[in-house]
């Protein structure tokens, strides 16, 4: 069995966690919560990218790794050990965004090595997915989203063997099931 994780606010508290790191800073920089997540919202389907924001805003280029370096501690780390317990060569993440700023939070979250490849998208998943799916044929492949939306496309006709998870506040309980 292969499995597919997607990254923010599935493997990385993103919203929960992260945003709000990140809102803090900015807040003691000058930027008000709700400009940053009003721009943030603005910007997510256009390749969000916080570099882009802190220059957006004119904000000292350096509080960018003041918000990166606690990356390691918004990790889901329930999955985090599913993960690991599944191992490498059978997990594979598949996460939308600006690709250097998707990587850099991979990689300081340190889960990059968890994964036997690391897809970055800018737009749909499908392909990506898709090409998973079709290199492990005789496998069942589960896909793990937050976004229901990005189940939306994939041909489940041409993969009989890929199989969704929608990661929402069971979504562990989901994925735990699969494994027993």
């Amino acid at each position: 069995m292969k499995f597919i994780f997607d990254f923010d606010d599935v493997l990385f508290h993103t919203t929960k966690k992260f945003r709000e790191h990140e809102n803090a800073i900015l807040e003691k920089a000058g930027i008000s919560r709700e400009t940053s997540m009003e721009y943030s919202k603005k910007e997510r389907w256009n390749l969000f990218s916080l570099r882009k924001m802190l220059a957006h805003f004119s904000v000292p280029p350096e509080l960018y790794e003041k918000i990166m370096e606690k990356s390691k501690n918004h990790v889901n780390e329930e999955l985090r050990e599913i993960i690991e317990k599944l191992g490498k060569p059978n997990c594979y993440l598949v996460t939308y965004g600006d690709e250097e700023f998707q990587l850099d939070k991979i990689k300081r979250s340190g889960i990059m090595p968890l994964f036997s490849e690391v897809i970055v998208v800018i737009g749909s998943k499908k392909e990506a997915i898709e090409k998973i799916c079709a290199k492990y044929k005789n496998e069942k492949v589960i896909f793990v989203d937050d976004k229901a939306k990005h189940f939306e496309d994939l041909d489940f006709i041409k993969y009989p063997n890929l199989k969704t998870i929608l990661y929402d506040e069971r979504g562990l309980e989901k994925l735990t099931s699969i494994l027993s």
